[in-house]
């Protein structure tokens, strides 16, 4: 937890000063200096005597200095609507420990949203490109899902209009809502496929109702996605396979996963498609698959994915501590399974794949001394044999899974 005083941090929504509770105001005159966005600031009444200060950029790395340097002022963070939602509220509590806070909110500008829409905000999915990569909306499309962008600007909505279209979900509706609870409020309707309206408030977000368009790749929430879901040169851990390693990792919210020879990295990807807040550090030497990697993050809706150019082990020394590691190519490199087990935080899991002899006598070895799983799937597809159907089996995988 940080030292220094107490900060209050008050949420305020377009409507400025009219809008704020009482508490919220006398927070606001009893400070000393008010922190916020010089949007925020210009919607504080004149006859405020606090002085106004403007964030600093880059804002998260200038936190600790700028709160040393107010620690015997009384401070006022002005915030945007619920400041622990997507908001600054979050941010502080991080830096500065949350008994440093004390927080007002305001209704969320999804709140009103849904207000405004009739939609129930249980049922509604928030995605934020708020300094995040928009292709972070793939993940959530589904059919009939409903969706609310947290907009960077007054470009996102035709921005999220093309990408949607580029995808195949053009006939999905959209509802721009700008200066939310403000006097200068506006609601503006279209379809992803031709978004009609040029860029308008800053201060905006995007209502999306999901419809598929017959050209759009809709794809399931499970693990084992298809093949040709992913770009590859052949070096791409199998559906099937994949979902029974996935399933023996057991992706859980939060956790991080290592993916050491990732391939075209669809055991870290569809680890992140888990859960929004899963993570994943995918490793691999060749640099054409690791330019394959972050395309097919992109493109299934996980952006974040980490990407290291590197072998193991040496490309795993300085990486954060995972929760789980799966090795799908390299196991027989000197150090790595040891290093993979080393690194790993208690509790951790571990899952190797091989193919090769030599590489299921590494995973014997390591079953023998620490116990395990092993387990061994044959999987054959069926296929054409002259005017006849019949199985083409793919090697045999030997998976070793262990929990430390």
């Amino acid at each position: 937890m940080g030292t220094g005083g107490r900060v209050t941090v008050v949420g305020i929504g377009a409507d400025g000063w009219s809008g704020l509770t009482s508490d919220a105001r006398d927070a606001a005159l009893a400070a000393d200096v008010v922190l916020g966005s010089p949007r925020q600031l210009d919607l504080l009444p004149e006859s405020l005597t606090a002085t106004p200060r403007a964030w600093p950029s880059p804002l998260v790395p200038a936190l600790p200095a700028l709160f040393a340097e107010l620690a015997d002022r009384a401070v006022c963070v002005l915030a945007s609507g619920d400041p622990m939602f997507f908001g600054i509220g979050a941010t502080l509590a991080r830096v500065l420990g949350p008994d440093r806070l004390r927080v007002i909110p305001a209704p969320s500008s999804v709140a009103l949203a849904c207000a405004r829409l009739g939609w129930p905000e249980e049922e509604v999915d928030v995605v934020s490109v708020v300094g995040r990569p928009l292709a972070r909306i793939r993940r959530a499309l589904a059919p009939g899902r409903r969706l609310i962008v947290l907009s960077a600007g007054a470009e996102s909505p035709a921005e999220i209009a093309a990408l949607l279209d580029a995808d195949g979900w053009g006939p999905s509706a959209m509802a721009l809502l700008e200066q939310l609870g403000g006097p200068g409020e506006r609601l503006l309707a279209g379809h992803a496929s031709h978004w009609p309206h040029p860029p308008g408030d800053a201060l905006n977000l995007v209502a999306v109702s999901c419809e598929p368009g017959p050209d759009a790749r809709v794809l399931g929430e499970t693990a084992g996605l298809p093949d040709d879901a992913y770009d590859h040169d052949g070096q791409l851990t199998k559906r099937e396979i994949r979902a029974v390693t996935l399933a023996m990792l057991g992706p859980r919210a939060g956790e991080l996963l290592w993916d050491v020879g990732a391939g075209a990295g669809s055991i870290a990807i569809e680890w992140m498609r888990a859960h929004a807040s899963c993570r994943a550090v995918a490793i691999e030497s060749h640099l054409d698959r690791v330019a394959a990697i972050s395309r097919n993050a992109d493109a299934l809706g996980v952006p974040g994915l980490e990407v290291v150019p590197g072998r193991a082990p040496e490309a795993l020394t300085e990486l954060p501590t995972p929760d789980a590691v799966f090795i799908g190519g390299g196991v027989t490199g000197d150090g790595v399974l040891d290093t993979c087990l080393a690194a790993l935080r208690p509790g951790g899991r571990l899952v190797a794949n091989a193919v090769t002899v030599e590489a299921e006598g590494v995973l014997a070895a390591a079953h023998a001394r620490l116990d395990g799983t092993l387990t061994r799937l044959s999987v054959a597809r069926a296929g054409a044999v002259g005017g006849f159907t019949g199985w083409r089996p793919a090697m045999p995988v030997t998976i070793w899974s262990v929990t430390l």
